[in-house]
C-alpha cells in the first residue's frame, strides 16, 4: 500500500487537498479525452512570411481561448506560448505540438525543427534540411539523471528506505542532433552540454511575477527562517536533506511549499519531519499568486534553502529571489548566485554541510542579512522577468530568421 493508515488520517483532515485531487485527476481525464497531447495549432507570420517552424514543447497555452493568460504553475506554459508569438512576429509560421507527441509525423517540409526533449532526433531525419533547434530547459540527461540516482543511493544507504526516482529524462541523441541549442541555464547547464560543440545560446528564464520589496519585514525574526520551495522530484531537489537537517536543529524553523503529497512514498518516509516536528512546518503546494500566500509567507522567511542536484535554469530559487528571500543553493541550481552578495553557494550538500550553513546565516546581523536580501531582489529584477525572457528570445527568433534566408529562398 503506497499511502500508510497516519497519511490517510492526515490527509482527511485537509479538505483542500481532496479538492485539488479531484481538479487534478479531471484535468488529465479532460487532456486525455481531448487528445490534448496530439493536437496542433498553427500561428501564421506577422508581416512577410519568413519560413516554416515546428515548435515542439507545450501545447496547452495554444488552445486556450484568445486572451485567456497561461498557467502559472510553471515557466514552461508562458514560455512555450511566447516563443511561438515571438517566432511569429518574427515572420516565421509556426506549427505547435507538444514534445509528447512521439508519433508526429510532419506533412509538409520545415525550414527549422525547435524541440525541447527527444522529438528532435527522431525528425531530424524526417526534415533533412530544416535547421535543428534544442531548446534545453534542464541540463543534459546523462548529467541529470546520474544525480539523481546518486541522491537516491544516498538516502537508502543512510536512512534505509527506497523511494521511487522521478523527474528521469529520456536518453537522447538531440544535442548531437543539434545545429543550436537555446538553453535556460547559467554556465553550469553549459557545461554538461558542452561536450558536443553544439553553439548554445542563453535565454534568460522567466518566473510567473514580480513581487515590490518589502518594507515591514522584520529581519530579525526572518534570519533564523528558512524555506524549502519546490516541485516534484523531492529527492532530486534535497527536501530529504533538509528534513534531516532540521530535525536536529530546533532553533531553527523550516516551512515547506510543494508538492508533498503527490509522492506518497516519500511522504510516508518523512512523516515524523514533515507533520510531526515542530520547527518544520509543511505547507504543501502554494500559488505564487502576487497577495497569495506564498508572498505572505516570504515576508517572515529570510533564505530558501534548496540543495537540488541538477537544474536547467531554477525557477523556483528565482522566484524566492524576487519575493526578497536569500538562496542558499549549490551550484547546480543554475542560478547566478555570486557567493557574498547575492545570495550562498552550498560547498556540499551534506546534511553536516547544510546546518552549518543554516547555523552561520542565522547568526548574522537582521541588517546584514537584509543587504544581502535587496542584492538578490535586485538581480532577479534585472536579469529574470518575462521581459528579459522575450528580449532574449526576440534575438535569437530574429538571428533563426537570418540563418533560414540564408539557407534557402522563402516564397509567399
Amino acid at each position: 500500500m503506497d499511502v500508510s493508515l497516519p497519511q490517510v488520517v492526515h490527509r482527511a483532515r485537509d479538505p483542500a487537498f481532496l479538492a485539488g485531487e479531484v481538479a487534478r485527476l479531471w484535468a488529465k481525464a479532460w487532456r486525455r479525452l481531448g487528445r490534448v497531447d496530439r493536437r496542433l495549432r498553427t500561428l501564421e507570420p506577422v508581416g512577410k512570411h519568413r519560413g516554416d517552424v515546428l515548435l515542439s514543447y507545450i501545447i496547452d497555452p495554444f488552445l486556450l481561448p484568445p486572451g485567456t493568460a497561461a498557467p502559472h504553475s510553471h515557466t514552461h506554459f508562458w514560455e512555450s506560448f511566447t516563443m511561438g508569438r515571438l517566432l511569429a512576429e518574427a515572420g516565421l509560421r509556426v506549427d505547435a505540438i507538444s514534445w509528447t507527441h512521439q508519433d508526429f509525423v510532419p506533412r509538409r517540409q520545415y525550414h527549422a525543427i525547435i524541440d525541447v526533449r527527444s522529438n528532435l532526433e527522431r525528425l531530424a531525419p524526417m526534415l533533412p534540411d530544416a535547421i535543428k533547434v534544442l531548446h534545453a530547459d534542464t541540463a543534459h540527461w546523462h548529467f541529470h539523471n546520474a544525480a539523481q540516482a546518486r541522491r537516491h543511493a544516498e538516502l537508502e544507504g543512510r536512512r534505509g528506505v527506497r523511494i521511487r526516482a522521478r523527474k528521469q529524462l529520456p536518453r537522447t541523441r538531440a544535442i548531437e542532433a543539434a545545429d543550436i541549442a537555446t538553453l535556460l541555464g547559467n554556465r553550469f547547464t553549459q557545461e554538461t552540454y558542452a561536450f558536443a560543440g553544439t553553439p548554445l545560446v542563453r535565454i534568460p528564464i522567466s518566473v510567473p511575477f514580480t513581487y515590490p520589496w518589502p518594507a515591514a519585514k522584520d529581519w530579525q525574526l526572518a534570519r533564523h527562517r528558512f524555506l524549502w520551495f519546490g516541485s516534484g522530484g523531492l529527492v532530486h531537489k534535497g527536501l530529504d536533506l533538509v528534513l534531516e537537517a532540521f530535525a536536529a536543529m530546533p532553533e531553527l524553523h523550516l516551512t515547506v511549499c510543494g508538492p508533498i503529497r503527490r509522492e506518497a512514498d516519500f511522504e510516508r518516509a518523512y512523516f515524523r519531519e514533515l507533520y510531526r516536528t515542530p520547527n518544520i512546518d509543511t505547507v504543501g503546494w502554494v500559488d505564487v499568486r502576487p497577495g497569495g500566500r506564498f508572498e505572505t509567507l516570504a515576508r517572515g522567511i529570510g533564505a530558501l534553502l534548496y540543495p537540488t542536484c541538477s537544474e536547467g535554469g531554477g525557477a523556483s530559487v528565482l522566484s524566492c529571489m524576487h519575493a526578497s528571500m536569500v538562496p542558499i543553493v549549490p551550484r547546480e541550481a543554475s542560478v547566478d548566485v555570486v557567493d557574498a552578495e547575492t545570495g550562498i553557494v552550498l560547498a556540499d550538500c551534506s546534511i553536516a554541510s547544510i546546518q552549518r550553513t543554516a547555523r552561520a546565516w542565522a547568526a548574522r546581523s537582521p541588517a546584514r542579512v537584509e543587504r544581502l536580501a535587496r542584492a538578490a531582489w535586485h538581480f532577479a529584477r534585472n536579469h529574470h522577468t518575462k521581459a528579459h525572457f522575450e528580449a532574449g528570445y526576440r534575438r535569437f527568433a530574429h538571428d533563426l530568421v537570418a540563418r533560414i534566408e540564408g539557407r534557402t529562398r522563402i516564397d509567399d
